[in-house]
């Protein structure tokens, strides 16, 4: 089964490369100019946000139709999503979102956490067996909550799906005393009271927000002070040859994996198209210190390939 795995990779990266080179966006004469710095302008900080249209992927649409746009994506992505991802990264965004939570985030026993864009779970359940594993259940616990937040019902429905599953499996484990919810809501208006929540996390969720600014302003008002605000996402990476094979593998080999396994290029393109139209790691950093947040900073993993952003709300 390895063996088949990565012959399939072999012939992706190959045919890859052979359309890369027949479009002549990459050739060797090039190799030391990244492809990425034909969509450099994607990375600045103003981007069509303010505007009557935003961007979906590299289209540019009308503002109000880009929801439904992505609504429609990670319906169609929503029941394999975790293997796709395994498969796109190499399993490296386990690596990722375990540092994330383990390292990073913390969370306590007796808080109360939002996870953003929260879809399957993966972000949830770590906090969920972190705060199991280091803070066992006593019978004079204090009420841990964790609400798992997504605008798209179909991704949901697989959070829930996935959590009941690992209860029963013992794989979570059932007398932890956190409870769980799932809960529809728009990262842009959330339905919070404020200074509700001790801890806000979103993972590769933020760049599918149409007004990300306004998502930001909304993780300020509802956390409460000393609450962290803390974001995993794609964003640029450093070194310029290693992004420009990273930009023929991003455009070329995900869109086919998509189809191959998936039979749905269009999603997994979009996906691609997404991660160079956000912010790179300073212009993210500003972004968020001018919704309100201290102390930001980053830090990045696989040499930029993503970056996980954490901010304070002071006051």
């Amino acid at each position: 089964y390895l063996f088949f795995k990565l012959e399939l990779f072999l012939n992706l990266m190959k045919r890859s490369f052979s359309t890369a080179l027949r479009s002549k966006i990459y050739s060797p004469c090039r190799h030391l100019l990244p492809l990425s710095c034909e969509y450099r302008r994607f990375y600045s900080t103003s981007d069509n946000e303010k505007k009557e249209t935003t961007h979906f992927g590299y289209r540019q649409v009308d503002r109000d139709s880009k929801q439904g746009l992505v609504f429609d994506v990670f319906k169609n992505v929503a029941g394999n999503y975790d293997l796709m991802n395994d498969m796109m990264s190499a399993g490296v965004h386990r690596y990722w979102k375990n540092e994330m939570v383990d390292r990073l985030y913390q969370p306590q026993r007796g808080g109360s956490y939002l996870d953003v864009a929260g879809g399957t779970g993966d972000i949830a359940f770590r906090m969920y067996n972190y705060i199991a594993s280091k803070m066992p259940a006593s019978s004079d616990s204090p009420p841990t909550s964790i609400i798992v937040s997504d605008i798209n019902s179909h991704m949901l429905a697989e959070g829930r799906k996935r959590f009941d599953s690992s209860l029963r499996s013992g794989e979570m484990d059932s007398n932890a005393k956190i409870d769980v919810s799932f809960q529809e809501m728009n990262a842009e208006s959330l339905p919070l009271e404020d200074a509700s929540i001790d801890g806000y996390s979103i993972a590769f969720g933020i760049r599918n927000v149409t007004d990300k600014d306004k998502a930001l302003r909304e993780a300020f008002r509802v956390l409460k002070p000393g609450g962290m605000f803390i974001c995993l996402e794609f964003s640029e990476v450093e070194d310029p040859t290693l992004r420009s094979l990273y930009d023929v593998y991003s455009h070329y080999v995900i869109p086919q994996m998509g189809q191959m396994v998936m039979n749905d290029e269009a999603s997994y393109r979009y996906l691609v198209e997404s991660i160079r139209q956000f912010p790179n790691q300073e212009a993210w950093k500003k972004r968020i210190q001018d919704a309100g947040f201290a102390h930001v900073r980053y830090e990045n993993f696989t040499f930029g390939v993503v970056a996980i952003h954490t901010g304070i709300k002071l006051a």
